[in-house]
């Protein structure tokens, strides 16, 4: 059960469209920390849906923190503006480490939702 302010905007957005929940829960992850195209598939309630958040992600408004969304156990977008050495660029311009593709720290910087 999600409770607290995610739970209100899951709530609030629960008659709302996919794209709408996935655009609210990717503006509110925090600068410097990244989360998952599933973890996002997921907190929507859709854990299988990876690959649909991230073709949202794709066509998705740009003003929103896109970079801080990436694949399974922290590895860089081959869509992303620019592929993986445009993520790579965003994400340490935010002080993200990545090394080899993916994020470094991934498990200590990951974002599961929960602080919302």
């Amino acid at each position: 059960m999600i409770g607290g302010q995610l739970g209100s905007i899951l709530n609030a957005t629960a008659n709302s469209s996919f794209d709408d929940q996935v655009y609210e829960l990717v503006s509110q992850i925090p600068k410097g920390r990244v989360t998952t195209y599933g973890t996002i598939a997921a907190l929507c309630g859709k854990p299988h849906a990876a690959r649909i958040v991230g073709g949202i992600a794709h066509f998705g408004p740009s003003e929103l923190p896109w970079q801080r969304v990436v694949k399974a156990g922290g590895r860089l977008a081959e869509g992303f503006p620019g592929g993986v050495d445009g993520h790579r660029q965003v994400l340490e311009a935010e002080g993200v480490e990545v090394r080899n593709h993916k994020v470094a720290n991934f498990k200590q910087i990951y974002w599961d939702g929960r602080d919302v």
